[in-house]
């Protein structure tokens, strides 16, 4: 298996839901500036929503640092706005809710289950130049906490504009971060 790391999101163009209206979304989109792919298995289930409204309420976060929003499932751009008009949970949602009914998205991030018809919940932060620098992907009974993902973004868009630095294990804004080197080895 070869990893997705630092690999470049691949062309697409999809329907999406997005601010009271259906609108396409490509990899066009998403060019200079950072991204993150919030895949989760379906409209109208369980975990989901609250994944999704935890979202939503950093999403003004994730807006000020530059960082565009997608939420991706297998449903349809109409059954995102069908689930968006009857739930007060979705309503809360301002970012676009992309439609991948055929799974190409899914496919090509590497999170689509088959025997299902549906992704796995995967995070994918991507870089202004298009390149995935972060992922997570795990079973569908575990939910994700946007919390984490705001602090892991930080990370990323440090050690991208401070070359030579790295953010060590639970690294918050403001932390002292690392150089590597050979003077540091067995010193940690």
């Amino acid at each position: 298996m070869q990893s997705i790391i630092n690999s470049f999101v691949p062309e697409f163009r999809v329907n999406a839901y997005h601010n009271g209206r259906f609108t396409t979304v490509s990899n066009k989109d998403i060019e200079g500036k950072w991204a993150i792919f919030f895949f989760y298995p379906a409209d109208f289930t369980f975990i989901c929503p609250t994944e999704l409204v935890d979202m939503a309420e950093k999403y003004d976060d994730f807006k000020r640092m530059g960082v565009e929003v997608y939420s991706v499932s297998t449903d349809s751009q109409f059954v995102h706005k069908a689930w968006h008009d009857t739930s007060e949970s979705i309503k809360k949602i301002k970012y676009p809710m992309l439609a991948d009914p055929t799974g190409f998205l899914s496919r090509a991030f590497g999170v689509m289950m088959e025997s299902e018809g549906m992704a796995y919940r995967g995070t994918f932060v991507v870089s202004p130049e298009g390149r995935i620098k972060l992922v997570e992907i795990q079973d569908n009974s575990i939910g994700r906490n946007a919390e984490e993902l705001l602090r892991k973004v930080e990370a990323a868009q440090f050690v991208a504009s401070h070359d030579g630095e790295v953010c060590p294990a639970k690294w918050k804004r403001g932390d002292k971060t690392l150089r590597p080197s050979i003077d540091l080895v067995g010193k940690i």
